[in-house]
């Protein structure tokens, strides 16, 4: 006769449902500078068959928000508040306070474990700092063939040397499946939570052969023509409402490689400005339709590999228990850089001794209908996909969702769900948690009621109170938009409203000042643990 640990692993093993535990498990899966449109499941033109299987049997946020870049955003999704409430990402200064905890901490106490595969880009080990049982963590995003620093369960890693076969998406998928059988076999009848975190489709566009072969005429009519039918597939599937906003050729990351040293160490195809796509030399066109069948390229395998970490959810039987959130971290990148081991100009574009980055033309198609890009807060730079896939728990499949969410939500909707509140891992002195539970939303829509969302990324700085929208561009004025009609940003109305925009930016500035003060009254975090 089989004891309980026999049966319970059995059972898992055998796919059956018996094993599965009374709270769901979750699984948050984060891209890197994916664009809103980019998906097929938001408009797009990118074969994304198991993301567009999760949002029909699923919910889609349309108004879904991040940071605008990497770091803030991966420290909103692990710690429920807002970057600089915790200064707890690398590009946010300060002492990190001592109250700051992250999602495997308040999870642990209600009986879950906790796993991360990916890119990590946080100030602490995943282990020792964070409360993961296991991780497999990527330090290094600029090699997507051979990275030179990586860590199991926060171990470093022999670098990975040209001919391993090692390519990063897949092997951020492989280690999932085991950490997921892991689970089966030892602990089939506790919950779990993983942190799926994918460098894809971030720079450098490195993809393999033969997904860059399946793209390699489908971008031939440019980023213009892109766009509009992105645009309209969008409008027809009530994703949107606003005009589709025009490309804005004077706006790119001030630290981008000037445009002379790109042409000289990329070559003549290289187009540095969001320009129309009738400009451009055949040459250029030319260069620039295979970076975007690259970043394609990129994506879809992404899609491939989180198919393959679905099936071992599905072999566990623990798919419909599943809460499966897909989300971006900012929107699409218009940087343009070398980094890390150079760019060759004779090797084969995607390959690893290539160094390209998207640009701002095909940027824009990404992020269709919105304004900007990556480190911006206009709508271009925070708007994410947002899937959220549960059939034990979600019974509206394929509808959307127009409640406005943000990434600090996830965790707060994590510890509602797993039935508890933030207490058990919470010191005393903490603020609450910046974030509010979406779960209300999956079950009827418009049930999300908040004061505002808060954005500040370098210079630039957002607040959002309902349909109301203050942006700043860097030390540029205040610009107020009205959501409701023109999330695309192209009438700024401050100058008739200018009552709204002071009573938003003292809104913003209240916000702005408490965070700071309340972070910087507290103890600091302990140096131990650190990355």
């Amino acid at each position: 006769m089989l004891n309980r640990r026999q049966f319970l692993q059995s059972t898992a093993a055998a796919g059956l449902a018996n094993a599965a535990p009374r709270k769901p498990n979750f699984l948050v899966i984060l891209a890197d500078d994916m664009g809103y449109s980019d998906a097929g499941c938001y408009g797009g033109d990118i074969d994304t068959p198991n993301l567009d299987r999760l949002a029909a049997n699923g919910l889609r946020f349309t108004q879904c928000y991040s940071t605008a870049r990497c770091g803030p955003s991966r420290s909103c999704i692990l710690t429920g508040r807002y970057a600089q409430q915790t200064a707890s990402d690398v590009m946010t200064p300060g002492n990190i306070p001592d109250w700051t905890r992250f999602a495997p901490q308040y999870l642990h106490p209600l009986g879950y474990r906790s796993y991360h595969s990916g890119k990590w880009h946080m100030r602490f080990r995943p282990l020792a700092g964070a409360g993961f049982q296991h991780s497999y963590t990527l330090m290094d995003q600029n090699r997507f063939f051979t990275p030179q620093n990586h860590l199991l369960d926060d171990q470093k890693l022999p670098a990975v040397k040209p001919g391993d076969g090692y390519y990063a998406t897949v092997a951020i998928a492989d280690h999932a499946v085991k950490f997921l059988k892991r689970h089966a076999a030892d602990h089939a009848a506790d919950p779990f939570f993983f942190y799926l975190a994918f460098t894809s489709p971030h720079f450098p566009l490195h993809a393999l052969r033969e997904d860059i072969e399946h793209y390699q005429r489908r971008f031939t009519e440019g980023w213009d023509v892109a766009r509009q039918r992105r645009y309209e597939r969008m409008r027809k599937m009530g994703l949107v409402n606003c005009p589709l906003s025009p490309l804005e050729t004077e706006m790119w990351p001030p630290w981008n490689t000037p445009a002379a040293e790109l042409a000289a160490k990329i070559g003549p195809g290289e187009v540095p400005r969001a320009v129309s796509w009738a400009s451009l030399t055949p040459t250029q066109k030319d260069f620039q339709r295979t970076k975007m069948a690259i970043h394609a390229a990129m994506i879809t395998r992404m899609d491939t590999e989180i198919g393959r970490v679905l099936d071992q959810l599905r072999a566990m039987g623990q798919l419909d228990n599943t809460v499966i959130v897909f989300v971006s971290d900012n929107g699409a990148s218009a940087e343009q850089l070398i980094r890390a081991d150079g760019h060759d100009p004779a090797a084969e574009p995607g390959s690893a001794a290539s160094h390209l980055c998207l640009g701002p033309g095909w940027s824009s198609a990404a992020n269709t209908p919105f304004r900007l890009h990556k480190s911006w807060v206009h709508e271009g730079g925070i708007s994410s996909p947002c899937i959220v896939h549960w059939p034990a728990g979600i019974r509206d499949k394929g509808k959307l969702r127009h409640d406005p969410c943000h990434l600090v939500d996830l965790l707060p909707t994590m510890i509602d769900l797993a039935g508890s509140k933030p207490g058990p891992a919470v010191p005393p002195q903490s603020p609450p948690l910046a974030g509010i539970s979406l779960a209300p939303a999956f079950a009827k829509r418009g049930s999300l009621q908040r004061e505002f969302l808060y954005f500040h990324h370098l210079d630039n700085k957002a607040i959002r109170a309902g349909d109301w929208k203050l942006v700043s561009p860097g030390k540029g004025p205040w610009e107020l938009y009205d959501l409701s009609k023109d999330r695309s940003e192209q009438r700024n109305l401050a100058a008739a409203h200018p009552a709204k925009v002071e009573q938003l930016a003292n809104l913003w500035q209240r916000h702005e000042d408490q965070y700071i003060r309340v972070r910087e009254a507290a103890a600091p975090m302990p140096k131990t643990n650190r990355m």
